[in-house]
């Protein structure tokens, strides 16, 4: 049986809480380092992550990207990349903490380049405004909160790197993600209510994710965590 309302919001917040705690613990050990593959950086990622919670499965695939990679969206799979010593690199993981999904995402840099600092910088205002967005229109579609992701996109100085600002979360497996199926995204054919019940009936949850590039330079940063909790 599933979970109530009230349990479910609980988990998924407990389960981005570990994520956070995970993440902050990746920083405190330079898990991201340059002189690093992503892959190996990946694998390290992975095994705190069994360390401290013994996760040993993730929803998506694990990525972790640097420099010219970070332009790339998710379904992309680029050769493997040595972390350089001025880098940008962002990590997206989908670990799953007692049968529920988190989603998180961060990104970290080396060097002092001030355009990869402002980058970094502006990725969590950028997510925190649009929640607000999200939060003063209880109608809002997903083509709607992505077209206002979009514009405090280009207000910033910055473009999406990808053809949706979010997706659905919830217990694994969760509602079938199909590329084809738009409602299940934060994208510019989504004109569906994003505050909804899904096909059996659960409040749909959502994930904000925030991919902003800079293509002439040449790299990009993501930042990823829940938009409905």
């Amino acid at each position: 049986m599933s979970d109530d309302e009230a349990t479910r919001a609980a988990r998924l917040l407990d389960a981005q809480a570990k994520a956070v705690r995970l993440f902050a613990e990746i920083e405190e050990r330079g898990l991201v380092a340059p002189g690093l593959g992503e892959r190996a950086v990946s694998d390290r990622i992975r095994d705190l992550a069994n360390d401290m919670f013994g996760t040993t499965r993730h929803w998506h695939k694990r990525i972790v990207r640097s420099g010219p990679n970070t332009l790339l969206p998710y379904k992309e799979n680029p050769p493997d990349r040595v972390i350089g010593a001025d880098d940008i690199v962002f990590a997206d993981f989908g670990p799953i903490f007692e049968e529920y999904e988190a989603d998180f995402g961060r990104t970290f840099v080396f060097g002092d380049d001030p355009v990869k600092h402002r980058l970094r910088a502006d990725l969590p205002e950028v997510f925190k405004v649009g929640k607000r967005f999200f939060e003063a229109d209880p109608e809002i579609t997903g083509a709607a909160l992505h077209a206002e992701v979009a514009r405090l996109a280009a207000e910033a100085g910055w473009e999406l790197g990808g053809w949706h600002a979010g997706h659905l979360v919830g217990e694994f497996p969760h509602e079938k993600i199909d590329g084809a199926d738009v409602e299940s995204y934060v994208t510019p054919g989504n004109d569906t209510p994003l505050r909804r019940t899904d096909k059996a009936g659960r409040r749909c949850q959502w994930i904000q994710e925030i991919h902003l590039i800079d293509r002439e330079r040449g790299f990009g940063g993501f930042y990823e965590e829940l938009l409905t909790l």
